[in-house]
C-alpha cells in the first residue's frame, strides 16, 4: 500500500501506522480486535490535533523521572505495540532499564511467540511473559491479562502500560504499583486510574519519553522527585478534554 500513498498526503503518518498494524495482523502479532481498538485511538488523536501537546510533554517528563527512580520497572507489550512501535519500545527498555513483558487480553501461544520473535529480531535482550513463563496470577482479575511473569510485572514497582485495557490497570494499582499509561482516550479507566497518563499517540510518545530520560538522567534523585511531585494527572486529563471539546464545537 505504501507505494499507493503519495508522500504529500496530509495524513501519511496515520496511513503508514495503519499499514504496520495490518502487516502485524498478517504476521500473527495483532488480534482482529486490536484493529478496532486502533481505530478508536486514531479518532481521539484526530481530535487532539495529531500532535504532542504541552500537557503530554509534562506527563512525559514525569514518566521519565518515575522510570529513573524506579527500583524494578517493566514495560508491558501487546500485539499493537509490537506491530507499531517495536524499535522504539526496545530503545525505551534500554534507556529506562526496564525489561519487556508480553501481556495479552486475547492470549494465544502463537501470538505470544510471534511478538517475542519480533522483539528479539529488533534487538530486545530478553522478553518476559511468554508461554509457561507467565506462571503468576494477578488477583481480582479474570481475563487472560491476569497471567504475568513472576520475574516481571508481578514484582515490578513501576509498570508502563501502553494501549491498555482498564481491568488490569485497576488491578495493578490495587497491588500498589505505579502505572504509566500511554492512552489517547482521556476518558478511559486506564487513563483515570494511572499515576501518569501520557495522552498522546504511542509513535510520538515513546520517542519523546526516550529523549526525556536522556535529558534528566544526570539529575540528582531529589530533583527527579521534584518533577514527579509537581505532576498532576487530573490536570493533564482535564486539559486533554478541553482540547477535544474545542475540536468538536
Amino acid at each position: 500500500m505504501t507505494k499507493q500513498v503519495p508522500a504529500t498526503h496530509p495524513r501519511l503518518k496515520s496511513l503508514l501506522i495503519r499499514e504496520r498494524l495490518v502487516n502485524g495482523f498478517t504476521r500473527g502479532l495483532v488480534a482482529r480486535e486490536g484493529l478496532i481498538a486502533h481505530g478508536r485511538g486514531e479518532a481521539f488523536d484526530y481530535l487532539l490535533g495529531e500532535k504532542t501537546s504541552a500537557f503530554a510533554l509534562d506527563a512525559i517528563q514525569a514518566a521519565a523521572a518515575t522510570l529513573l527512580l524506579a527500583r524494578q520497572p517493566i514495560i508491558s507489550v501487546n500485539g499493537n505495540v509490537a506491530a507499531v512501535s517495536a524499535r522504539d519500545v526496545i530503545k525505551l527498555s534500554k534507556y529506562a532499564k526496564a525489561p519487556l513483558e508480553v501481556n495479552l487480553f486475547y492470549r494465544d501461544k502463537q501470538r505470544e511467540l510471534a511478538i517475542e520473535r519480533k522483539l528479539l529480531e529488533y534487538g530486545a535482550a530478553k522478553v518476559y511473559g511468554v508461554g509457561s513463563h507467565a506462571s503468576a496470577r494477578l488477583p481480582e482479575l479474570d481475563s487472560e491479562r491476569r497471567k504475568v511473569d513472576p520475574r516481571g510485572i508481578l514484582v515490578a514497582d513501576v509498570v508502563v502500560i501502553p494501549l491498555e485495557d482498564g481491568d488490569r490497570a485497576e488491578a495493578l494499582v490495587k497491588m500498589g504499583k505505579k502505572i504509566i499509561a500511554i492512552d489517547l482516550n482521556p476518558l478511559s479507566r486506564t487513563a483515570s486510574v494511572a499515576d501518569i497518563t501520557i495522552v498522546d499517540n504511542i509513535t510520538r510518545a515513546i520517542p519523546s519519553l526516550i529523549n526525556a530520560i536522556k535529558g534528566i538522567s544526570n539529575l540528582a534523585g531529589d530533583e527527579k522527585q521534584k518533577i514527579v511531585g509537581k505532576f498532576d494527572n487530573k490536570r493533564v486529563l482535564a486539559k486533554s478534554l478541553e482540547i477535544i471539546r474545542g475540536a468538536i464545537t
